[in-house]
């Protein structure tokens, strides 16, 4: 009597061959329930389904809870931890010397917002071509969960103590210098984040990702704004996002009025789909607008706020060969003796 077994099910891959454990990480050592997990989860998603080569991805990150995270996702990449609040210089050093890897940085509220500030300043000035996803909880969860500087006005601590200080919102500086890609969403809206993430990916520019993040720990409670149930209550989409990848159909009709077609610069599309605001992506006057509105109605908008595929990136202002610094002989990186010559006989 001879028996036949059932050959498995062949791998599900995507478009360059891969399965979904490529793309992910070790064990996550973060909270149970901490929204920074959901974000790496969506990350691994994004990567997966967009069909990008982990190899040829570097993670970057600082201090924090949030700089775990890329641990925890893409363990065929790059990585680099740096010092706290200088994960910016850190991530551009690296892509300038090698223009062709994809950047992604995770950070948090008090790396970015607080000790990185300035350097947050420059990163968005310089329009790097990298995702910056911020983990913004608003409290520093690896010292004990004081407030932070994106800490709401107002917001209550779980000992009871009340911020007096007004927040740094981190999208409204990214629109006002220079980010090319900026938007907000909640850990818990795996649809929209998801979206976001891909459409950063196809972007070639700085996408800046604002993403609400709940610490379980020390801000999930009544009086935080950055809670689990604050977010439920108060999340206001600007609107619904799809995304079709360059590698997928784009010839879908498009209803006039009711959808907004904005092509990356990988050929997909973003496509927003209108919920009951007159709102232009494109325009960083409606962007800033919107946020103030919001703030004054006491609601969190998310969604993608702004995007601009027109402006140069850093590699693009700086005219870099198209070549890696770090490949490129040093007959054409150092100057020759008479070029060195000449720069000294002008500041005699």
């Amino acid at each position: 009597m001879s028996t036949t077994t059932t050959p498995p099910p062949p791998k599900k891959v995507n478009h360059i061959g891969l399965d979904v454990i490529s793309y992910k990480g070790g064990k996550t050592t973060l909270c149970a329930g901490c929204g920074h997990n959901a974000i790496s989860e969506r990350i691994i998603e994004a990567f997966y389904e967009m069909g990008v080569q982990p190899w040829n991805v570097a993670k970057f990150s600082g201090i924090g809870c949030s700089s775990k995270s890329p641990a925890y996702f893409l363990s065929l990449s790059h990585g680099f931890n740096s010092v706290h609040g200088r994960m910016p210089s850190v991530a551009t050093g690296a892509m300038l010397a090698n223009r062709t890897i994809m950047g992604i940085g995770v950070t948090g509220d008090g790396d970015t917002a607080s000790i990185g500030l300035g350097q947050f300043m420059h990163l968005l000035r310089r329009n790097l071509p990298m995702i910056y996803v911020i983990e913004d909880n608003g409290v520093y969860g690896l010292t004990k969960g004081q407030f932070s500087a994106t800490a709401d006005l107002g917001s209550k601590l779980k000992t009871g103590l009340i911020n007096d200080l007004p927040p740094f919102d981190c999208c409204a500086l990214a629109l006002q210098w220079g980010a090319t890609f900026v938007a907000r969403s909640f850990s818990g809206d795996k649809r929209q984040l998801s979206a976001i993430l891909k459409a950063a990916i196809a972007h070639n520019g700085l996408s800046l990702i604002d993403v609400i993040s709940p610490c379980t720990t020390f801000n999930d409670h009544e009086g935080s704004t950055k809670s689990y149930s604050f977010m439920k209550d108060h999340d206001e989409p600007l609107h619904a996002l799809d995304f079709v990848p360059y590698f997928d159909d784009i010839s879908v009709e498009i209803p006039d009025g009711e959808v907004r077609d904005v092509e990356m610069h990988d050929g997909s599309h973003l496509r927003i789909k209108k919920l009951g605001h007159d709102y232009d992506p494109t325009s960083k006057f409606s962007a800033l607008a919107a946020l103030e509105d919001a703030g004054k109605k006491g609601e969190v908008i998310t969604g993608v706020l702004y995007v601009d595929t027109s402006k140069p990136n850093f590699f693009e202002m700086l005219q870099m060969d198209d070549a890696p610094l770090a490949t490129l002989p040093e007959s054409k990186t150092r100057p020759p003796k008479a070029v060195l010559d000449q720069a000294m006989e002008e500041l005699r």
